[in-house]
């Protein structure tokens, strides 16, 4: 379970998604450089043709070879979701899955439009199927949202068989279909006019999305709502009542996960995702794509869950601390996810410390953004600050 976002404005994009995935299943966050064309590149569990790939930055859980999102060199941006259809993905065998699709069109594309091309043509070619949540041992089809400057893309499939839209102001996906008849390109065999949401699972419990989708749709869809980063780090700290803890806030006003059970009215069913023994959100990531090159890219990435993490300043695709790509320090965070779980009232314990170094470093980011020299050096030093944090809460 998942919550990606994209909301358009006049001069860049901005983009959003929180990866929502088993409670023990570490995530990492990995800079790629560019390869080069030739042979073939090994995915989950196909070998397929490599054309070669720009550089990326993507997060993944550990044992998979693609990203749940991740941003590349050309200002593309992908994050996926999972949906439940009427196509059985347990029936199917091994191909790609959305993983997978996700890190493929970053590698491969240089726009929004490109890369779902570049999707949708690997799907129709390859299919997808396989077991991509190897702890409770479940295969799954995906939606996705394609980002670049200029706009974006919400991809939904079943199996081969995919729709797609362009984004208006905003868009937010979750965890169920939900393009109905307005989309403007599918694939073969969806006769024009056809409401997508027949490919829609009628048995699956569509409260798990719909109660996000409450909290991120207005948020992206109202002009003025998301102005930035901050308010994008507020939203992918939502516990149900409100977006809450953007850098610079007071690091008192926080607000606790709800009952973390999934009980008949979804508790801890929100956008930073509490579920005990099932699913809580293993890594979140912010980007800004600007228009302008002569504007850096920039984005925020945070490892385990949003409320007890800290999204971590980084200059994709290459200049991003290597210690985010260590299962260790994922499990640092996960730690303080789980403390904050079991006594709700530690979250302000947490973010009194999390919350001013948060702020400072996002700060200093701003000061060294247009420098790549200074970008470099300050990056190399940003994980000792980090890691000092984390070992005075005890992790």
């Amino acid at each position: 379970m998942c919550d990606t976002v994209c909301v358009i404005g006049p001069d860049r994009v901005w983009f959003a998604k929180n990866s929502d995935r088993p409670v023990a299943e570490p995530q990492v966050v990995e800079a790629h450089a560019a390869r080069a064309s030739g042979g073939g590149v090994r995915t989950q569990y196909l070998v397929i043709d490599d054309p070669g790939a720009g550089a990326v930055l993507g997060s993944r859980p550990t044992w998979l070879w693609g990203f749940e999102h991740g941003v590349n060199e050309h200002r593309v941006a992908i994050g996926n979701e999972r949906v439940w259809t009427t196509r059985d993905a347990a029936a199917a065998e091994p191909a790609l899955i959305g993983m997978d699709l996700v890190r493929l069109g970053l590698e491969r594309a240089r726009s929004a439009t490109e890369a779902l091309e570049v999707i949708t043509g690997l799907l129709e070619t390859h299919g997808q199927g396989g077991i991509a949540d190897a702890i409770d041992d479940e295969a799954y089809y995906s939606s996705f949202l394609l980002a670049d400057p200029a706009g974006a893309w919400v991809l939904e499939t079943a199996g081969r068989t995919w729709a797609a839209r362009p984004v208006g102001t905003g868009a937010a996906i979750s965890n169920r279909i939900s393009l109905g008849t307005d989309w403007t390109r599918a694939s073969a065999d969806v006769p024009e006019g056809t409401d997508f949401d027949r490919y829609r699972d009628p048995e699956a419990w569509a409260a798990i999305a719909d109660i996000r989708l409450a909290c991120t749709l207005p948020a992206v869809t109202t002009p003025g709502a998301v102005g930035g980063p901050r308010e994008l780090a507020a939203l992918m700290r939502h516990h149900g009542r409100r977006p809450w803890g953007a850098p610079g806030t007071d690091p008192s006003d926080v607000d606790p996960p709800p009952d973390p059970q999934l009980g008949p009215n979804a508790e801890g069913v929100t956008v930073c995702m509490h579920v005990r023994g099932y699913q809580a959100t293993a890594a979140s990531m912010i980007c800004e794509l600007p228009t302008g090159q002569d504007r850096p890219l920039r984005a925020w990435v945070a490892l385990g869950a949003p409320c007890a993490s800290v999204y971590v300043p980084v200059f994709p695709p290459a200049t991003v601390p290597d210690d985010l790509a260590r299962e260790a320090t994922w499990s640092r965070f996960a730690a303080l996810r789980d403390r904050v779980e079991a006594d709700p009232a530690a979250l302000g314990e947490v973010r009194a410390v999390l919350g001013p170094l948060e702020s400072a470093l996002w700060m200093e980011a701003d000061e060294v953004a247009g420098d790549p020299t200074g970008r470099r050096r300050w990056t190399a030093e940003v994980f000792c600050r980090i890691d000092a944090a984390l070992a005075s809460l005890g992790v």
